[in-house]
């Protein structure tokens, strides 16, 4: 497996970063993850951290040094991460619970699988143009059925990790990847001032994610201005093109087996805590968002 991968999280206009990012790999298969910590709660940068710990152990756990069922690892890991959270809140008594969006993708093999909750987004180029990207969970994206011209306030979520009631995400179908692939996971920071032409096209210019992902920060930065929001991503590409010009990026062959290699080492939760995560409790809001799909299908028929 090989790619090459740039992350970077500015803090903006804002008082704190309350954005995370990070990724991990074995030797045959990859993470990656961001989260975005919601404004008007309490500790979003707890939420976000939080988020991405568990996900992250969780995954160490698992892949060995592949994920055997990667849609049924992000539909346990998110669920988990949620519970860790509103455990975190529960042990502080909080009247407000921590919440934070979030987007993971697993690759492996030859195709990548991700899940999203809220409206952090993932983004995939090929040949220079927008193959596909997330819905955002949102009144923007998802408008009422009923809703007719009311003004939508983009930044009103229909979901998220951390909120009382359990959360909705939605999984994407295994991709097949091809050489030259780009993947883009980022806040809102990002796609809220850079139209999604432009990211396609920065993405997409013949420059290294090195430096592409560093120019999409940057103009994120400028266009929001003095007020611009937490701007974070990580941009990767997939089996880089032996050209020149390219940098090696991370190739795992040389990766021994049962090696697992992360940028999201500090503060993971131990194992103790890990075997104390609530199953039953896991179940039951996996439970709960299945029955919700099959109602949203039934509707729709």
């Amino acid at each position: 497996m090989k790619f090459s991968v740039f992350q970077v999280s500015r803090k903006g206009g804002r008082l704190k970063n309350e954005d995370r990012m990070g990724y991990c790999y074995t030797r045959e298969s990859g993470l990656f993850v961001l989260a975005d910590g919601m404004g008007g709660h309490p500790e979003g940068e707890v939420a976000a951290q939080l988020a991405l710990q568990t996900i992250a152990a969780l995954y160490q756990r698992e892949a060995r040094p592949i994920v055997k069922d990667v849609k049924a690892f992000l539909t346990s890991s998110v669920m988990a991460a949620h519970q860790q959270i509103m455990r975190y809140a529960g042990t502080k008594a909080m009247l407000d619970t921590p919440r934070t969006t979030v987007v993971a993708a697993v690759l492996q093999g030859t195709t990548a699988t991700w899940l999203h909750c809220g409206d952090s987004r993932l983004y995939v180029v090929r040949d220079g143009t927008l193959l596909m990207r997330t819905r955002d969970h949102s009144h923007a994206e998802r408008p009422r059925a009923n809703a007719g011209n009311e003004p939508v306030n983009r930044n009103l979520l229909l979901t998220c990790l951390g909120s009382p009631t359990a959360p909705l995400f939605d999984i994407s179908p295994p991709l097949q990847l091809q050489r030259g692939d780009r993947i883009m996971l980022c806040s809102d920071g990002v796609w809220g001032v850079l139209d999604d032409a432009v990211i396609v096209h920065t993405l997409s210019s013949g420059k290294p994610v090195s430096d592409a992902a560093p120019d999409l920060a940057e103009m994120a930065l400028r266009n929001g201005g003095g007020h611009s929001d937490n701007v974070t991503l990580i941009a990767l590409e997939w089996e880089l093109p032996d050209a020149p010009g390219y940098e090696r990026g991370v190739s795992t062959d040389s990766v021994g087996d049962g090696v697992f290699a992360s940028t999201i080492q500090a503060g993971m939760p131990s194992d103790s805590e890990l075997d104390d995560l609530d199953d039953d409790a896991i179940e039951r809001s996996i439970a709960e968002i299945n029955e919700a799909i099959r109602r949203s299908a039934s509707r729709k028929t």
